[in-house]
């Protein structure tokens, strides 16, 4: 006997989905309930049926942002004005799987804090924060980061509402980056970059602590030697001290 027709296998498909007890269900699950009843059809094929008339699960509809929601620039004029902070994971050959957190200033590009811990929590993530601050500020408490804009993409540890106490509490001001829309929060991308390339693809180290050691001596070593071509490839640290002496004689 031959395949069903396209009509009578989208007919089938409708009475199994109004049937299912899970509207969301995917396409290797009806496929397979149509098996389990006796009928056999290749699953690409249920699959583009379910796509041409419309019958695939319920997905969320993100919301329009308009054309090149990211259109713009992410870069101030300024020193200290506009901060960034990302995640990402590396591997140690003893502690397995972990995280690794910064935060960076985006007019010099300067690393302004590092982290590396066993798991990517909300404690883990603000670690990067706090040492900003600390350096951009001086200090660390109630308000001492007033005015400062903070880009985050919307992970799980910085919608948390621990995370967004002590940003609070720092007096420091969300300028979250747009959902699937990474280019927000670029400038802490791209350090991501520069580190996995000279740092985190490198051969693994032993623990999560002899990572963390190691990535506070590259934040070093970067702020000191790397070279940013639109700043005339000068680096961070360089570009940090010369604007801030300027800073100083204008006031």
């Amino acid at each position: 006997m031959g395949p069903c027709p396209d009509d009578e296998l989208v007919d089938h498909l409708q009475r199994l989905l109004a049937a299912s007890p899970c509207p969301g269900a995917g396409d290797r699950k009806v496929w397979a309930r149509r098996r389990h009843g006796g009928s056999r059809t290749a699953p690409r094929r249920v699959l583009r049926l379910r796509r041409i008339h419309p019958l695939l699960a319920p997905t969320r509809q993100d919301q329009p942002h308009g054309p090149k929601a990211h259109d713009g620039t992410i870069s101030p004029e300024q020193v200290e004005t506009m901060g960034g902070t990302d995640m990402t994971t590396t591997y140690t050959r003893e502690d397995g799987q972990g995280a690794i957190c910064i935060a960076g200033d985006h007019y010099s590009a300067a690393c302004m804090g590092s982290h590396a811990a066993k798991q990517g929590t909300r404690f883990a993530a603000l670690e990067p924060i706090r040492q900003g601050v600390r350096t951009a500020c001086g200090a660390f408490g109630p308000d001492i980061a007033h005015g400062l804009l903070l880009r985050h993409d919307p992970g799980s540890q910085y919608m948390s509402h621990g995370w967004q106490e002590e940003w609070r509490c720092l007096g420091l001001t969300r300028a979250p980056a747009l959902v699937r829309e990474p280019e927000g929060n670029g400038c802490a991308e791209r350090f991501v970059r520069t580190l996995k390339a000279n740092l985190l693809w490198l051969p693994p180290f032993d623990t999560v602590e002899a990572r963390r050691l190691a990535l506070h001596a590259f934040q070093r070593q970067y702020n000191e030697t790397w070279l940013i071509g639109r700043h005339g490839y000068k680096a961070p640290a360089q570009v940090r001290q010369e604007q801030r002496c300027t800073l100083a004689e204008a006031a």
